[in-house]
């Protein structure tokens, strides 16, 4: 199948990227000129494990093509994927002014035939609205369908080509075809292929999204509550985790969520609710929740120096919003950096894949370090951040030489308390007794 797929963000370059790899003929179509000269350089612009592979035997192949000429890219498409970005607004409802620029830009262009596919994550009666939109422009009906992206970062190739599900919202059984065939190669384990209208399949993915983050925020609230009458959040999230109605997804303590999805579309859906007069009363507990986690691990620093923090070496673990991702976007970890510097400590900071990111937000502000063992030099604390797998098993020994004070602030419970006080270590996590 000849697919076309607009935008080489995230979800618009792992899209066009797999559905190559399963045999179709894939443009990846940007208006960025250096982004898509850097493609067809064969520079990945993200981070993602396995992509990047990926990306090279494809095009070797032929199979995915990179450009900036939207004439050529959607006149011979059959599926039209928009996968641009809906950042939020002031008042945290999605802009949609990017996908309106993309849909006025490939009406003249489309096929009568084609499918427009939005990818994008688009507020209920966006589907409607670009068929109006398309009608306009072309004076005929064009086939309209949603298809909602559930990539996790750091997981995304594994997750689109072994999907728990795909959701697809149609006005015709006809094109519910063209995209099960499309899905086919990726469905053959069983997982279903839902078929809905645009509006519910709109609906499915704020509602997973924000279903997840109030998992996160309520068990974030709960390790808050266990620090302060002696319990185990640890023991606690087993006692709950092996009642099936619950389970352990999403239910690990931390610094709060952060990241491309969860923050927006949390406020995207609350905006929906209060233009339709609900009160998503809910929604608005788990975004606060997480905006005051996200100050958590800071004020435990500042409340142990005493709110003296000026002149103080402090080193931070991890900066991506989670593991095996560059993403920085809402990431907690710069809540914390603006809590350091403002308080006025020397902040050195390690992360396998997301410094250059970070360094672009605060330049020469930060140190940045060439491993996480040399962060540590002369440091008065280590707080982490990240739950990267290089800081799970690290030279504890080592740690305490290089630091002026053993001292760890551990955002992701990645240590034993005990263990962490054998070794001579003032520990403080999240929900668990301080080891000191």
């Amino acid at each position: 199948m000849r697919i076309t797929v607009v935008g080489t963000g995230y979800v618009g370059l792992v899209s066009g990227t797999c559905f190559a790899n399963s045999g179709n003929t894939v443009t990846c179509l940007d208006i960025n000129v250096e982004k898509i000269a850097r493609l067809n350089r064969g520079e990945i612009p993200i981070y993602e494990p396995g992509l990047e592979e990926l990306v090279v035997r494809s095009v070797k192949a032929r199979r995915l093509l990179f450009s900036t000429d939207t004439a050529s890219a959607i006149s011979t498409a059959q599926v039209v994927f928009l996968a641009v970005g809906t950042p939020p607004s002031a008042d945290g409802s999605a802009d949609l002014s990017s996908l309106w620029k993309v849909v006025d830009a490939i009406a003249p262009h489309l096929d009568p035939e084609a499918v427009v596919v939005t990818k994008s994550t688009v507020p209920v009666g966006t589907c409607a609205g670009i068929e109006t939109r398309l009608k306009a422009r072309t004076g005929r009906e064009c086939r309209v369908a949603s298809n909602p992206e559930f990539l996790k970062e750091g997981a995304a190739i594994h997750d689109f080509q072994k999907p728990d599900r795909v959701v697809v919202g149609v006005r015709s059984a006809e094109v519910a075809e063209i995209l099960r065939s499309l899905y086919l190669p990726f469905l053959r384990t069983e997982h279903p292929f839902l078929v809905m209208s645009p509006e519910s399949s709109e609906m499915t993915k704020y509602v997973a999204n924000s279903l997840l983050a109030t998992k996160i925020s309520f068990i974030n609230e709960v390790a808050n509550l266990c620090e302060r009458m002696e319990a185990d959040i640890d023991d606690v999230r087993r006692g709950i985790g092996h009642d099936k109605r619950i389970g352990f997804a999403f239910l690990f303590p931390g610094v709060g969520y952060g990241g491309s999805c969860f923050p927006k579309d949390v406020q995207a859906l609350t905006a929906m609710a209060r233009d339709h007069g609900v009160v998503p009363r809910i929604l608005e507990a788990v975004h606060e929740t997480n905006l005051a986690q996200k100050q958590v691990l800071g004020e435990k620093i500042v409340a142990h120096f005493g709110g003296q923090l000026a002149g103080r070496r402090i080193a931070v673990w991890g900066l991506a919003f989670k593991p095996r991702t560059d993403d920085v976007r809402d990431a907690p970890s710069l809540d914390l950096l603006e809590q350091l510097l403002a308080g006025g400590a020397q902040v050195t900071v390690y992360d396998p894949e997301a410094m250059e990111n970070v360094r672009a937000i605060h330049g020469d502000r930060l140190t940045y370090a060439v491993g996480p063992m040399e962060a540590l030099d002369g440091a008065d604390c280590l707080a982490i951040v990240t739950e990267w797998g290089d800081f799970r098993h690290p030279d504890f020994h080592d740690m305490a030489r290089r630091m002026r004070s053993p001292t760890i602030f551990d955002g992701r419970n990645l240590y034993a308390p005990a263990e962490m006080r054998s070794r001579g270590f003032e520990y403080h996590s999240i929900g668990r007794e301080a080891a000191v």
